[in-house]
């Protein structure tokens, strides 16, 4: 019985966090500092014991994946693409800074739902209409969020749109700080999976 118990408690604490850093892949419209922080959050998530999860793309993404990678973690892309050489020809997307890219050949609007529903928490930096999508998707799921604010382009205007919505506040943590948000958001997916547990 004693055994039991052990080998349970060691599949439960290998479990991370699968939290995805949704973005905008051109961060000219961005705040200044909007690639530091997204590097800084993809740090604090594995930090967090978590993995980071994107769309395997450029930009805010991009620096998440790097920031996981250069933190000791694990970086997971899915991409928009059919192929290793489609996502990196067609698609113009890195490789690099990702333990593991899957390809689904569903183009940007597919990718973007496979990848909300494949994370247990989804974070919003900057964006712009991709992002939102996203956004949208895991709020719809209603699937723990958080937004870091400050990073400019539509996570700054996410809480007036959701209260312009009137659907509720959704399942949404926001902060400025990389580390306190990442708190934040495993605090809301440890709730859930509580909440799952339950018999």
């Amino acid at each position: 019985m004693e055994n039991t118990h052990k080998t349970h408690d060691l599949e439960k604490s290998s479990l991370k966090y699968k939290i995805c850093i949704s973005g905008a892949a051109k961060s000219n419209l961005c705040a200044e500092n909007a690639l530091e922080m997204s590097e800084e959050l993809g740090r604090e998530i594995i930090r967090q014991n978590g993995v980071v999860v994107t769309g395997a793309t450029s930009g805010i993404p991009y620096w998440a994946a790097k920031g996981a990678k250069e933190e000791g973690g694990i970086s997971i892309g899915i991409s928009p693409a059919s192929s290793e050489i489609a996502h990196i020809k067609s698609y113009k997307l890195p490789t690099d800074y990702f333990d593991l890219i899957i390809y689904t050949g569903f183009d940007y609007s597919g990718r973007n739902l496979l990848l909300t529903r494949a994370s247990d928490a989804v974070i919003t930096v900057c964006g712009r209409m991709g992002t939102l999508n996203e956004f949208t998707i895991a709020f719809e799921d209603k699937k723990p969020q958080g937004v870091l604010l400050g990073s400019g382009g539509t996570a700054d205007r996410i809480k007036d749109l959701v209260e312009e919505m009137h659907r509720g506040p959704g399942k949404i943590v926001y902060d400025s700080n990389p580390k306190k948000l990442i708190e934040k958001v495993i605090k809301l997916i440890e709730k859930e999976k509580s909440a799952n547990n339950k018999d």
